[in-house]
């Protein structure tokens, strides 16, 4: 394509998958695209072994990895401790939670043990955990590096730079997107809110065209409910310079939810999602299921990141596997982060597949459109 972002990251069709399942990050690598690594959920040392995977498995292509890197990493303040994390959850969302799962005859015996090995999430977020993950991240080729929520702190991008690696940055927002450029950001993510997991309650068709107002050049990607080629060139009409999608890769074969999720996801229509802030504490995008509807309907107001994940995580990882055992009620419980876009996601794929179609579709829908400037 006549590209300056493709150009300048070495690939041959602006399409960038987000992506926590290092299979779909190779195969849309070797497809001519750019796989991006969701790195948030893993320790350094798990990191290290993804990236190690996929560095051998995407012939000598350019990768990225997504993290979650605090604004305040420079700040060397006393972390709380593991305990202290744990005690700052309210007894009162722990026992609505439990209440949810028992009412769908989930056991809550060892949810407590699932909590304490989730706390390196935590730990991540904090300065030296930041510190150590951007560590392992640029030990690696990597030829991009995103921060998936807020200001990337001047560090990251000094890192960055030394190394030649462009920094990407999500924003929801006009104004964010206003911080992100003067933050010296190389690339916009501009995520409507029709996308699945964090994102704001701005439409991406409105959302767009804002952030590349202020972009002031710097090259927008358009996110939030972008599942074909079509939806991509209507994005890069408004002047956004490719798209960042993550759900459509879901439900492919290389896709990380188990099979009990994909087959609801292929079932679901674009009513059938949730924008809720019951998962993480920050408005994420999600399936619909008997968890959300509880928490909707009658839960506590949910806690701050990273409380709120001490809360739903280790339930909602224990109703995935009970639901591919075939448990009725971890059925109707469970959920995942989607967004809007399932409802054309009909058709069981590979992800190979998945960015051909995007090519032909987008070509068509480029031929289409040309087809109203001919007399």
């Amino acid at each position: 394509m006549n590209s300056d972002l493709c150009r300048q990251l070495g690939i041959e069709f602006p399409l960038f998958a987000f992506s926590h399942c290092r299979d779909v990050v190779a195969a849309v690598t070797r497809a001519g695209g750019m796989g991006v690594f969701g790195a948030v959920m893993y320790t350094p040392e798990q990191l290290r072994t993804e990236l190690e995977w996929i560095d051998a498995h995407c012939d000598g292509k350019p990768y990225g990895v997504d993290l979650i890197v605090p604004t305040s990493i420079q700040k060397q303040d006393s972390e709380p401790s593991d305990a202290a994390l744990l005690g700052a959850v309210p007894a009162e969302h722990m026992e609505f939670a439990n209440q949810v799962l028992g009412h769908y005859g989930v056991s809550t015996d060892d949810l407590d043990g699932a909590r304490t090995d989730l706390l390196h999430f935590s730990h991540n977020m904090n300065s030296a955990g930041a510190q150590e993950m951007l560590d392992v991240a640029f030990s690696f080729p990597i030829k991009l590096i995103a921060n998936a929520l807020g200001t990337p702190p001047q560090v990251m991008i000094e890192r960055a730079r030394e190394a030649g690696v462009p920094v990407a940055a999500l924003v929801g927002a006009k104004k964010h997107a206003e911080l992100q450029v003067a933050a010296g950001v190389d690339i916009l993510v501009a995520a409507g809110g029709e996308a699945g997991g964090h994102c704001g309650d701005i439409s991406t068709m409105v959302l767009v065209p804002e952030v590349v107002s202020v972009a002031k050049g710097t090259p927008v990607l358009a996110a939030g409910g972008i599942v074909t080629g079509a939806q991509m060139a209507a994005a890069m009409a408004m002047g956004a310079a490719g798209a960042w999608c993550g759900s459509v890769w879901l439900t492919t074969a290389e896709g990380e939810p188990s099979q009990q999720i994909k087959d609801k996801m292929l079932a679901a229509t674009s009513s059938d999602t949730v924008r809720s802030r019951s998962r993480t504490g920050k408005g994420s995008r999600q399936l619909k299921s008997a968890w959300t509807d509880a928490w909707e309907a009658k839960g506590p107001i949910p806690l701050p990141m990273p409380l709120q994940s001490l809360v739903s995580e280790p339930a909602l990882r224990k109703v995935e596997k009970l639901a591919q055992s075939g448990h009725d009620g971890a059925a109707e419980l469970s959920t995942y982060w989607v967004g809007q876009g399932v409802g054309l996601m009909n058709q069981a794929t590979s992800t190979a597949a998945v960015v051909q179609d995007f090519k032909e579709d987008y070509l068509t829908a480029v031929e289409r459109l040309m087809t109203t400037l001919e007399e």
